[in-house]
């Protein structure tokens, strides 16, 4: 398999390279994290591959350990006063290996899906690796929701990634391409328009619920 860190910075670089023709006015179009923009996604990416566990200890303490707050005050301090000065922090940081105290597939997790939250409302198509995006989900599917995971979504159901040739779980099938059932185990329901199956109707409005 390949290292786990290539894979993310394979993927950081990508984000770099569409974002990079980006016309500046569009970085203030909403992303899919309900109450950040693009530019905002972007300023956590850079936030969270600076991170180090003293960082994020001291940032927690300052933030009075509400994981919300710690996440704004880490967007408002690496987002840059125009968009090409975020984007130049999000290239010097592409080649990094540090991050929060968590498996290291959670980096990938980072990558793909918050890559999917700037693009998708921007139209920008890309193909991420498939052992990027299994990996991913993997992750997602055993970690709990309050850890950023989404185990308690899909429990009860079948999982069945329809060009990995990959199944998880039991109970109603919910089926599609990899990368669709990544985000909607992660909350993001836009994507559901590409799975199909018995289960589809129980996992959107888990979505819904959060």
């Amino acid at each position: 398999m390949s290292d786990t860190w290539a894979l993310v910075h394979t993927e950081r670089r990508a984000l770099v390279d569409d974002l990079a023709t980006l016309e500046d006015e569009r970085w203030d179009e909403a992303s899919l994290c309900p109450g950040w923009t693009v530019h905002d996604v972007a300023a956590h990416l850079v936030d969270n591959a600076r991170t180090t566990t003293p960082r994020l200890v001291l940032a927690m303490a300052r933030a009075r350990f509400d994981f919300d707050r710690q996440n704004a005050e880490g967007v408002a301090r690496e987002r840059g006063r125009t968009p090409q000065e975020t984007l130049a922090r999000l290239r010097e940081v592409a080649a990094r290996t540090s991050g929060p105290p968590a498996p290291r597939a959670s980096r990938l997790v980072e990558e793909v899906v918050h890559g999917e939250d700037i693009r998708r409302p921007l139209g920008i198509e890309h193909t991420y690796a498939q052992e990027a995006v299994g990996r991913a989900l993997a992750h997602q599917l055993r970690t709990a929701v309050g850890l950023g995971g989404g185990r308690e979504r899909v429990a009860g159901l079948t999982l069945r990634a329809t060009d990995a040739g990959t199944s998880s779980g039991s109970g109603p099938v919910v089926e599609g391409p990899a990368l669709a059932l990544l985000l909607v185990a992660s909350g993001r329901a836009v994507a559901a328009d590409r799975l199909r199956g018995p289960g589809l109707a129980e996992l959107e409005a888990r979505c819904a619920r959060g």
